[in-house]
């Protein structure tokens, strides 16, 4: 699995587990609304500060997102 691919399923892991849908967890994180999508996709190249910044929406730390296994 790639980085991009782990990165993503964690944020879709954390988000469903928020409750959140793709939209909200952009409002919260402070991107556009598709960006979201596009990430959990491994569709986009995501930046450490965006990485920062939908981890404090998700209220995890960012190093979770990089983590195979959840809880």
């Amino acid at each position: 699995m790639s980085i991009l691919q782990t990165i993503g399923d964690g944020i879709r892991h954390y988000r469903k587990k928020a409750g959140l849908s793709q939209e909200e967890l952009a409002d919260l994180a402070g991107v556009h609304r598709t960006y979201i999508g596009a990430v959990e996709r491994a569709e986009k190249n995501v930046s450490a500060l965006s990485i920062a910044k939908i981890a404090k929406a998700l209220k995890v730390r960012p190093e979770k997102l990089f983590m195979e296994k959840r809880d």
